[in-house]
């Protein structure tokens, strides 16, 4: 019985110390596990799954690694002096959506063209072309000093060629109120998509080209006076109807005209002044005031006091919507 007892109890010692050094085995691993492997023993390490759902940082910096300071440009203000005038992508898209129309319409009175003042008041809009280069680089100072004299009201159509050649003149013109500055061209061409030809010159070949055409010079008439231009009228007048919409598109109106008032400068004193007295209410008038030489003021002065004593007023094209 004594020997009994006595092989229970070292069963039971020899299990209780089976089961401690297990347990001390078990610890020294998991303390392995949680710093790595020894110093040399060569054995991988176990890692454990993360209790957060954040991205570990290693993890991130091999994903999207950050830029050395030398790799990274200062942020600066952009130099617009130093970038192409190529066209944005929005002039770009315009390009794309008209670039392979084919125009169906060419002349003075296409779609989109306005010839009249939305009134019936007896009132009447004196406009004046400036052309510039070889179509005349001058400056009417008579007809001008007479309108300013008598309080006349008219719109300048002005090229980008006859600024040039006059800086000061035209900025005492944008700063008179009697005056409003439109834009006449960057070249004085007729609008067109495939270069037809009105009166001899050639139109412009191309949107790309009626995007320079309109824009460039509504661009420096916006830079010199701080106004953009609301009215476009091209060289010799002439249109086709495909640039017509890119024109209407670029966010500017198409001013055509009723009266020929002093065909292209060519016409005398008794023509222009029996031109001008066929103006009605609403009527649009085109003159020009870039040929000091030819005979429009002087039948235009005629004229004013004939039309003014029928009841006719002047405005500036602005003043009404255009139909």
């Amino acid at each position: 019985m004594a020997k009994a007892q006595m092989r229970e109890r070292t069963v039971c010692l020899l299990f209780f110390l089976f089961v401690m050094a297990t347990l001390s085995s078990c610890e020294v691993g998991n303390r392995e596990a949680a710093h790595g492997t020894a110093e040399g023993s060569g054995a991988p390490a176990v890692t454990t799954t993360p209790t957060s759902t954040s991205t570990p940082t290693a993890l991130v910096q091999r994903e999207t690694p950050t830029p050395s300071a030398a790799s990274t440009p200062a942020t600066t203000a952009m130099d617009t002096s130093a970038i192409p005038s190529s066209p944005p992508s929005d002039l770009s898209s315009l390009i794309e959506r008209y670039g392979n129309a084919k125009p169906k319409k060419w002349g003075e009175n296409v779609p989109g063209v306005r010839t009249h003042l939305s009134t019936k008041e007896q009132v009447i809009a004196l406009t004046f072309d400036a052309c510039g280069g070889k179509e005349g680089s001058g400056y009417d100072e008579k007809l001008i000093d007479y309108l300013i004299k008598e309080n006349i009201p008219a719109t300048l159509f002005i090229n980008a060629r006859w600024i040039t050649a006059n800086k000061d003149i035209f900025t005492k013109l944008a700063a008179n109120p009697l005056f409003e500055i439109e834009n006449h061209g960057t070249e004085h061409r007729p609008l067109s998509v495939n270069g037809k030809l009105a009166y001899g010159i050639a139109g412009t070949k191309n949107v790309s080209d009626v995007i320079h055409e309109v824009k460039d010079n509504a661009d420096q008439i916006e830079k010199l006076t701080g106004r953009r231009p609301l009215f476009f009228r091209s060289g010799t007048a002439y249109y086709d109807d495909i640039s017509a919409g890119v024109v209407h598109d670029l966010g500017f109106q198409l001013a055509g005209y009723n009266v020929l008032g002093d065909a292209g400068a060519t016409y005398n004193t008794e023509q222009v002044y029996k031109a001008l007295l066929k103006a009605r209410s609403g009527s649009i008038v085109l003159a020009h005031m870039n040929h000091p030489e030819k005979d429009t003021a002087e039948g235009i002065m005629r004229a004013i006091p004939e039309l003014q004593k029928a009841g006719y007023r002047f405005v500036l094209l602005t003043s009404y919507t255009l139909n």
